[in-house]
């Protein structure tokens, strides 16, 4: 079975990935850890901007890379099958790209739950992923406490 877990880095990342965890392994899973890193406009391709501008979202862009190999390097230690993708573009097109490539048969995602002016202004990412998706969906709801 193929899990994809969208990553993204967030405070609450440890909880979904709990449960992505152990998704893998009471179903003996590939877990394919992804972070879809969403660059600025002006700068896709790394042909505008300052040259200062350019390396420190290399800079960054590395480190997101070395972060997520770190998870999935501690994942796979667990014993669990986990290989880490870090590719660009708008957040939930590229991870429903990335499911299909890989042959998800679930993907997992979280939900901040944002308020309702924001999710209106720019939707939600699982609520894209959720109305697009061509297999199952988890969505791992976050709370934050009262």
């Amino acid at each position: 079975m193929n899990i994809v877990v969208g990553y993204d880095f967030s405070e609450h990342a440890a909880e979904v990935m709990k449960v992505a965890e152990r998704c893998a392994a009471s179903m003996a899973g590939s877990l394919w850890l992804i972070h879809v890193a969403e660059a600025e406009p002006d700068f896709v391709g790394y042909k505008a901007g300052p040259p200062t501008v350019r390396e420190e979202l290399a800079q960054q862009f590395r480190h997101e890379h070395q972060e997520l190999q770190r998870h999935a390097g501690a994942l796979r230690e667990a014993g669990v099958n986990c290989t880490a993708l870090l590719v660009r573009g708008p957040v939930a097109a590229t991870l429903l790209k990335e499911a299909g490539r890989l042959k998800a048969d679930v993907i997992i995602v979280g939900s901040h739950g944002h308020g309702a002016m924001l999710q209106l202004l720019l939707g939600s990412v699982s609520e894209q992923i959720l109305k697009k998706a061509t297999c199952p969906v988890l969505v791992i709801p976050i709370r934050k406490p009262l």
